[in-house]
């Protein structure tokens, strides 16, 4: 894990080691300081030599400048290494999950990749800068003070020793005790991110069926359950405190008792008692910032985990040796192909596919709710991986292309509509980013966009809100298609992307394709006999399997399925009538 994170460190290296450095200056400075106002008390004052402390003063003046000024700057590196520090780490995460294929994806929530990306990633921030600063002034100016009381009073300084040891163990038994606690607390995080997240992306549907209460108290589950776990991890550490409080005053009293005996008896001086009690609460005060790091890096190292497994996890969908650089033409070919979303191959979702298709073809796929329509499609860019057999596209196995090249040549619509905060040219450019103006118009028409991009104040620089709220769910899904078609891809999969326009439009989208990308392989998921009745093949899926492949008239005639759901529609349009 430390490895990992070491890596990431990356320009902001020199500024991480600068600090500490600045911060060891810093202490050694100030350790001098109370030696030298043992001297002004012991040799000044207590001879009246007035000339020796104004000396001692002007000496004393000018370490603590220095000293300052070497605070100063270890704040300053300390703060901008660990921030950089966070800016690599999310970066890294979020480059690197762009890497994910879908089933990567769905290892982690979507929430908690959100709370990686900014919880833990500043949980770690922090920790860094506490071990650049805190956690290396502590146990320096601990050994410093150590050394400096040693040298007053060995017999005395043995008190520290003994508190030490005592302190040391309290503070490993209560890191043990609540580590798993922090652990938790950040998988509450999740669940309270994720019920956020997910009242905000259907606020629409909340406020339509008047849930405003149920979601309330959904949060409030959540935010009581992280706050529960918060407080048993807290409770474990709260004891710390009074631990050191008693520590520090029990120290201060035995050394009190134990230095006016060695004035009396030994002929200890007043200068040096003063200097053993500055660096009796100089080590003090060190155990106590040592016991604060410590529950800080308890936390951060449970977030670190978080963060490192988002960054060690390894993309199943990775490019072969030499993969092949260009797609000849958008045939496709299903070779006995078998899915399963978790690798289970006693529980597949799609079995025993074989299927032809020829460049150019257009392709209707039919099937109730769950056959697995969805899942034969996305196949075809490689979004998942085959469990056994083989998809070939081009004739070539997917698996076998660069995955940027194979997906560049196939444009998919997906069933759920997306569209990105911007105008409607940055969203359509995301087909082709150097698109010109009149081949936005052109796939645009093609689409069926046109007509009501036209009606907009703003036309094609009309600003589309995120997620594509201020636009319908016709016009978001031409708009999608639009943006496919710029790609101007060889296959072309619709799923089930049009059911949100009317008949006619269709018809009309559908006889574009025809006459405008003929080229192109088509393949169209739809739940509307009429949006494929006129493709060059039906296909039929039924509980993961090819039930039946043929014209509209074929399955008519042939298959029960397709012939049950055509009258049922055909009654149903009956009724519309009616």
């Amino acid at each position: 894990m430390l490895k990992t994170l070491k890596s990431y460190i990356g320009e902001y290296k020199k500024i991480a080691v600068m600090a500490p450095v600045f911060i060891v200056l810093e202490v050694i400075l100030e350790m001098i300081l109370p030696r030298l106002m043992a001297t002004i008390i012991d040799d000044g004052l207590g001879t009246g030599n007035m000339e020796y402390v104004v000396k001692i003063g002007l000496l004393m003046l000018v370490v603590s400048f220095v000293s300052l000024y070497s605070g100063a700057m270890a704040a300053k590196l300390a703060a901008t290494a660990s921030t950089g520090f966070a800016k690599n780490l999310r970066e890294a995460m979020y480059n690197h999950i762009q890497e994910f294929s879908f089933s990567n994806i769905d290892r982690f929530s979507t929430a908690g990749l959100v709370t990686r990306l900014t919880t833990d990633v500043t949980n770690v921030q922090n920790a860094f800068q506490m071990i650049m600063r805190m956690f290396t002034r502590a146990p320096i100016t601990l050994i410093t003070a150590m050394i400096m009381a040693f040298s007053i009073n060995a017999r005395l300084s043995l008190v520290f020793l003994v508190v030490l040891v005592f302190l040391g163990s309290i503070i490993l038994f209560l890191i043990g005790k609540v580590g798993p606690y922090f652990r938790e607390m950040f998988e509450k995080y999740d669940g309270l991110n994720s019920s956020v997240q997910e009242n905000l992306t259907g606020i629409r549907v909340v406020k339509a069926y008047v849930r405003e209460k149920h979601e309330t108290e959904k949060f409030k589950r959540a935010s009581e359950a992280l706050y529960w776990c918060a407080v048993r991890a807290e409770k474990g550490m709260v004891i710390m405190m009074p631990i050191m409080q008693f520590s520090v005053y029990t120290c201060i009293i035995i050394i009190s008792w134990l230095g006016a005996k060695s004035i009396a008896v030994e002929g200890m001086t007043t200068g040096d008692l003063m200097s053993l009690f500055t660096y009796t609460m100089n080590i003090l005060m060190s155990l106590m910032m040592i016991a604060m790091v410590t529950v800080m890096i308890s936390m951060a190292k449970s977030s670190a985990e978080r963060i490192c497994e988002v960054l060690e996890e390894k993309s199943n969908l990775i490019n072969g040796q030499n993969p092949q650089k260009s797609v000849e033409d958008g045939s496709i070919t299903f070779e006995d192909v078998c899915f399963s979303y978790h690798g289970d191959k006693e529980n597949l979702h799609l079995s025993h596919v074989n299927l032809s298709i020829q460049s150019g073809e257009t392709v209707g796929i039919l099937g109730g709710t769950g056959s697995a329509k969805s899942t034969l499609v996305q196949l075809i860019p490689r979004l998942y991986d085959v469990t056994s057999g083989n998809v070939k596209v081009g004739g070539i196995d997917v698996r076998d292309y660069d995955i940027e090249t194979l997906r560049n040549e196939v444009s998919m619509v997906l069933q759920k509509n997306v569209l990105f905060s911007g105008t409607i040219k940055e969203n359509l450019r995301w087909g082709d980013k150097n698109a010109s103006d009149e081949e936005l118009i052109r796939v645009c028409k093609l689409a069926c966009a046109d007509e009501f991009i036209e009606n907009f104040p703003d036309r094609y620089d009309t600003y589309i809100e995120q997620g594509g709220t201020n636009v319908s769910g016709g016009q978001k899904q031409r708009l999608c298609i639009a943006r496919a078609l710029l790609k101007k891809p060889k296959i072309l999969i619709l799923d089930d992307s049009t059911s949100a326009v009317d008949t006619h439009t269709d018809a009309m989208i559908r006889k574009a394709f025809r006459d405008e990308i003929p080229d192109t392989t088509k393949l169209i998921i739809a739940q509307r006999v009429s949006s494929v009745q006129d493709a060059d093949k039906i296909i039929v899926l039924n509980d993961g399997q090819i039930d039946a492949v043929g014209t509209h008239e074929e399955l008519l005639e042939n298959n029960a399925i397709y012939r049950e759901v055509f009258e049922s529609q055909q009654k149903g349009g009956d009724m519309d009538e009616q």
